[in-house]
């Protein structure tokens, strides 16, 4: 049988360490090709293990079809798992409750016990439950209230209890007031400087909460245009102090987790943007990889959309996401800043 090389996301090493484990947390992430029998199968298949040259790794089981290959009758490579039909319940009833769901009664609807289901829900989703729940609730928010209407009637809808909850969950997430995001900035004073680096004009703005944009080639209208209404305030001594340390991370990259940020984005963009944050100064990753780290492995497509989403350059390490086998694959500012960065960070 001849078979073409597989799309599978994760590393042909760590699918056969995860398959000779008979790991269950990998079910769905992938599934073996046996050559010798023309079947595949998930990870924890608890059939014997076949010899490493006749297996080829799969993202999913339409890709190994693709190939020429059969499921495997004994472990059913195609059949949804238990944790994954528990993982699908617990968030269509979060999405369907009015008000949080407690891990006690999404366990005892799926039939897990509390801490296993908060480990299976996690490693699927990226979050716990209640982060996930949490983290809709604020996306429904922030959905409402950049349309029009009432902000209070926006918290209620989301299924906030009031606006002090609202508030409390939300407290240095949004950076800006409710009202604000709801009216392009209106009321929000946001400093601004743009300065000549070794990558080019950089520009770099502020809130009273941490950067919301950092980009190169752009100039004031960039902001006018995503915050019409806020009062745009260039420079400032108390932004010089930031500003400063920016420059310091974009000319010298190393350790710039103390510099704070005002980000706002869907749950997905901003699951993709820790892990950005988490891949350490002169390494990369691929977009599977990244796309596998956030729990969703098959998401490459989207992972790579929330890696260009980013507002802020440098300080969420997009530049660090390359494509399968070293292309450097995209970037919003020009290949030759991202290939600059890269170098920096690679001394």
């Amino acid at each position: 049988m001849t078979v073409s090389m597989s799309d599978c996301p994760i590393p042909a090493d760590e699918c056969w360490n995860a398959a000779l484990a008979r790991d269950r947390t990998y079910d769905g992430r992938f599934v073996s090709g046996v050559l010798s029998t023309g079947i595949y199968c998930r990870p924890s298949c608890p059939a014997r293990h076949p010899k490493r040259e006749n297996v080829r790794f799969f993202a999913n089981g339409a890709a190994a079809r693709a190939a020429g290959l059969r499921a495997c009758l004994r472990c059913s490579p195609d059949d949804v798992s238990r944790d994954e039909r528990a993982v699908l319940s617990a968030i269509a009833a979060i999405k369907a409750a009015e008000q949080p769901l407690a891990l006690a009664a999404l366990a005892e609807e799926t039939g897990y016990s509390p801490a296993h289901f908060q480990r299976v829900f996690t490693r699927a989703t990226g979050l716990s439950p209640s982060a996930y729940g949490r983290a809709l609730m604020a996306e429904r928010a922030a959905q409402a209230l950049s349309a029009e209407g009432s902000v209070t009637d926006a918290i209620y809808a989301a299924g906030y209890s009031g606006p002090s909850r609202f508030y409390e969950a939300n407290q240095g997430r949004l950076g800006m007031a409710p009202s604000a995001w709801a009216a392009g900035g209106k009321g929000v004073a946001i400093h601004w400087a743009s300065v000549e680096t070794s990558l080019g004009a950089m520009l770099v703005a502020a809130t009273d909460k941490g950067v919301c944009r950092l980009s190169f080639n752009e100039g004031r209208e960039a902001l006018e245009a995503r915050f019409p209404n806020a009062k745009l305030v260039e420079g400032g001594e108390d932004f010089s102090n930031l500003l400063e340390e920016v420059i310091a991370a974009v000319e010298a990259p190393g350790d710039f987790s103390h510099i704070p940020l005002d980000v706002k984005g869907t749950v997905f963009q901003e699951a993709v943007w820790r892990e950005l944050r988490r891949i350490p100064k002169g390494e990369t990753r691929t977009y599977a990889e990244l796309a596998a780290a956030v729990g969703k492995p098959k998401a490459v497509r989207a992972a790579g959309s929330a890696n260009g989403a980013n507002h802020v350059s440098v300080l969420i390490p997009c530049h660090r996401v390359i494509r399968t086998g070293g292309g450097l694959g995209g970037y919003a500012w020009g290949l030759d800043i991202k290939r600059k960065l890269l170098e920096k960070e690679a001394k």
